[in-house]
């Protein structure tokens, strides 16, 4: 039995079709990331697997059952991108509220523990910075041990440092069989902790495959070479030019066209050739979009 399954699946706002015919199965004890540009459909197509908007048409199944029923059942947690916090209520009284609430919680201190928010017990929510409140959600989202995690832009307000934090929690926590499904602007963290890729554009899905799978979708190279302030975006192939410290990038759809034209220039100096990022890929997938 799959954890999630997705069967045609559209929303409106109005005249805007937000979500087109999205079907999606995620097998229990998954790690799936959904990427996207802004106004993809990717927090439609989450709320809607939430139950917390009604399809315009399709299905949404989780866990064998109705969103309902999987809320209902304590089996499906979420973390909202954004979301209030109780006022002037203490990070132990809201996961304590929360404890009672589920039929079989972690004990309080195994939430913060793993939120890393041991000694933030008696904080006030108003005294919490925007990573530690976004931890606290994360706490929040695991405390009823759901078998499906459902993270929409989890790590938005975190510094780098809080970032990887959250990320080892997460593993953490996958690491007992859980599913999570999780929508990023950070393709390297999609890269890093995600089985299956998923990429949504103009609300329909793109691509779907392991960060590899991706990459190898798009015929695109990264061409690299000393760094140099002449204009070479003007070569075949070149679709972007980054500086980086004493290199300059190059992304290109023919590889061999921008090197012979690199080396006309007199510019071929300490080449290297790669195979698309997940970056480039992305970028790639969605601009063909257009």
């Amino acid at each position: 039995m799959d954890a999630v399954e997705l069967n045609q699946l559209s929303y409106a706002y109005g005249s805007v079709l937000a979500v087109q015919d999205v079907s999606l199965s995620i097998a229990a004890g998954e790690v799936v990331a959904v990427l996207g540009p802004n106004g993809a459909g990717k927090s439609t197509t989450l709320l809607m697997l939430l139950g917390l908007l009604p399809p315009r048409t399709g299905s949404v199944r989780l866990l064998g059952g109705t969103p309902q029923a999987a809320v209902a059942a304590g089996r499906l947690g979420a973390m909202p991108q954004v979301g209030g916090l109780l006022p002037r209520a203490s990070v132990g009284d809201l996961l304590t509220f929360l404890h009672d609430v589920y039929p079989h919680p972690m004990p309080v201190a195994e939430a913060l523990d793993l939120a890393d928010l041991t000694g933030l017990a008696g904080r006030t929510v108003e005294r919490l910075s925007g990573g530690q409140a976004q931890r606290l959600r994360f706490a929040m989202a695991v405390i009823g041990r759901p078998d499906l995690l459902v993270l929409d832009e989890p790590t938005a307000a975190l510094d780098v440092s809080s970032r990887r934090a959250f990320w080892s929690s997460m593993r953490s926590y996958v690491a007992q069989g859980r599913t999570v499904l999780f929508s990023t602007h950070y393709l390297e963290e999609a890269d890093d902790n995600a089985d299956r890729i998923v990429v949504l554009d103009r609300g329909r899905v793109i691509a779907d495959g392991t960060a590899d799978e991706i990459k190898r979708r798009v015929d695109v190279r990264t061409v690299s070479i000393r760094g140099t302030d002449h204009d070479l975006s003007v070569l075949p192939g070149v679709i972007d030019v980054a500086q980086r410290p004493g290199r300059t990038i190059l992304t290109t759809d023919d590889a061999d066209a921008t090197v012979l034209a690199l080396a006309g220039t007199g510019l071929l100096r300490d080449l290297e050739v790669t195979g698309a990022d997940l970056e480039e890929a992305f970028l790639t997938l969605t601009r063909q979009e257009v």
